[in-house]
């Protein structure tokens, strides 16, 4: 069931009900512009509500809270603060850094977003998610994907409106996108460094209030994102959300005052000595032992299915969801989610890797999750670059069974939004993070990567041949492994990030114009091949012979060394034969039937 949170407009009157069940008071705030009129409210439970006449759709408001301030015991109460309802679904501006936000006594209802009440949304009927195991993830950033398309119309682009243009539609056709995966379109604010540096958080990965959709990506709000879904649907594409419920953009103790801490500050996990604990490295972590966190979760992704009919979630920093406070596989949060009637059947992927003690829980979440497996990227990158072994790559082409037993719950992928490109992992072998403004210390260090014989840009035809051939064996490899595949926008065709592998502040928007339109359709080629046997990649068929490239079976001493070039396998189950070859010197790796 679902809260009354939020503002409800039914009966001819409107209610708006906000959590804080420590305050001592709390005031309703509607705006007609800069004027500002303050209602109290009644406590209701654990929180505190107010019913006002007529139909209010459209109003704009938020929140103050009165009470105790002493940020030593957890409590920031400021009634100077505006603050924006945690189960917003529309603000009418976008965040922005501010010194008032974390300064006591200093009003900053002209910094702080405005919530809309939205009214009663239609519902989208019930449907199964347009998403099949095996098939193809495209991850994209819904500003710099269609930023610079000069075929979608001026005003449509950067949004997600964009995204349904019939150009970007026959784009994903194209590859057989089985679901593109929008990283975060939910409102979030920059992080407190980087207004000084002349920089911004291009990625969203530091949301305030976790439904509300940001006014730049999604200016018609609920609507746009529902009509989108809709075109994408009607050509059989899936659509999945990537949500941040690890952490909010309120930072450590010395971030803005915004929202939830304004309001329940105990959605933040502390330690015994009353610090907020950091298992996510952005200042605070949610509490998911909390009964309310957990219901805001679930609130938030009921409404974006029933609303707009999304296909399913990617959740940045899942083993934080399961925290309670340590990783706990069998967390109530997964039991809540599988009850759910509209979410049970939902695609969820766990990016399972987090910060904090006992943080990396690769292979661990539930049989009905998938998991982005970075050790099928690096054992990848390994092998081709010439350090792996033929072992550790043929395990992680037949669906990596010692991370998730015959359930093959893997999401193969080569390079994410998060590091090199793919095209960057064969030129240049350290990161290039100097722009980012912290000294190039950030981002990953190890990266498995190789430049060629040459550091970033070349015009040698051996180098730039070579690396050609690298990305199309590394291709190879994914759209040959047995899982569901992941490849970001703009790697079929040489996407570069210059080296940096933490462009997160970086504006660099997708370039179409002069793209590799030979590596895009060689991807389209192993796309529909893909796509045409889809069913072959669900399992690795047992029932086959693994021989070396000269045709002898594999001992334990060529699966182990890393000189072996690589091997061949020979599927005979079934009524689908198929060899797999891959050799390291041809730079190759492809099934053939």
């Amino acid at each position: 069931m679902t809260t009354s949170l939020g503002a409800k407009v039914a009966g001819g009157s409107t209610r708006f009900a906000v959590r804080a069940p420590q305050a001592e008071a709390v005031e309703l705030c509607l705006f007609d512009g800069a004027a500002e009129t303050r209602h109290p409210m009644t406590r209701a439970q654990e929180g505190w509500a107010l019913d006002l006449p007529g139909d209010l759709t459209g109003a704009r408001y938020g929140y103050r809270a009165h009470g105790p301030y002493a940020p030593e015991h957890n409590l920031w109460f400021d009634p100077a603060k505006l603050l924006v309802d945690p189960y917003a679904l529309e603000l009418d501006r976008r965040f922005v850094q501010h010194p008032r936000l974390a300064q006591f006594g200093e009003d900053t209802a002209d910094i702080v977003p405005r919530a809309i009440a939205t009214g009663p949304l239609p519902e989208v009927p019930p449907a199964p998610p347009r998403f099949q195991r095996g098939g193809l993830i495209y991850e994209l950033n819904v500003a710099g994907f269609t930023a610079l398309r000069p075929d979608v119309p001026k005003a449509q682009r950067g949004t997600v409106a964009a995204l349904a243009h019939p150009a970007v539609i026959a784009h994903l056709k194209k590859l057989h996108v089985s679901a593109v995966e929008l990283m975060p379109i939910i409102a979030w604010i920059d992080e407190r460094h980087l207004p000084p540096l002349g920089l911004a958080n291009h990625w969203g990965y530091n949301p305030v209030a976790m439904m509300a959709l940001d006014v730049g990506l999604c200016p018609g709000g609920v609507a746009e994102l529902r009509e989108t879904v809709a075109a994408l649907h009607a050509a059989g594409i899936g659509v999945i959300l990537d949500l941040v419920f690890n952490h909010s953009g309120e930072s450590d103790i010395h971030g803005g005052t915004l929202s939830l801490r304004g309001l329940d500050p105990a959605a933040y996990a502390r330690a015994p000595d009353g610090s907020l604990i950091n298992d996510t490295g952005c200042g605070n972590t949610l509490d998911f032992a909390n009964p309310a966190v957990r219901q805001l979760m679930i609130d938030t992704l009921d409404h974006f299915v029933r609303h707009c009919g999304i296909d399913g979630f990617r959740f940045d920093l899942a083993p934080v969801i399961a925290r309670g406070p340590g990783f706990d596989p069998h967390a109530p949060i997964f039991e809540e989610l599988a009850a759910h009637r509209r979410l049970a059947d939902r695609v969820m992927i766990a990016e399972p890797w987090d910060i904090g003690p006992g943080g990396y829980q690769l292979g661990r979440f539930p049989a009905n999750w998938l998991e982005w497996n970075d050790t099928f990227r690096d054992d990848v990158r390994r092998f081709w670059r010439g350090t792996g072994t033929a072992g550790a790559l043929a395990t992680r082409i037949a669906g990596s069974s010692d991370l998730f037993g015959a359930d093959c719950r893997s999401i193969n992928f080569l390079a994410a939004h998060d590091g090199f490109t793919l095209a960057d992992t064969v030129a240049y072998e350290h990161r290039h993070n100097h722009a980012n403004g912290e000294d190039n210390r950030d981002g990953h260090g190890e990266n498995h990567a190789w430049n060629g014989g040459v550091e970033g840009p070349t015009d040698d035809p051996q180098v730039l041949a070579r690396r050609a051939a690298d990305v199309r064996a590394l291709l190879g490899t994914l759209f040959a492994s047995t899982g569901t595949i992941m490849l970001t926008a703009g790697d079929e065709f040489g996407r570069t990030q210059h080296g940096n592998n933490n462009a997160y502040c970086q504006d660099m928007p997708v370039v179409w114009e002069g793209r590799d339109t030979a590596l895009e359709d060689h991807v389209a080629a192993l796309a529909a091949q893909r796509a045409h046997y889809l069913a072959s990649f669900i399992t690795f068929a047992e029932g086959g012979a693994w021989l070396s490239p000269e045709g002898a079976p594999m001992t334990p001493a060529l699966w182990d060394n890393p000189a072996t070039d690589g091997f061949t396998f020979e599927r005979r189950h079934g009524d689908d034969p198929a060899t797999l070859r891959v050799s390291r010197s041809n730079r190759a790796a492809h099934w053939s039937r």
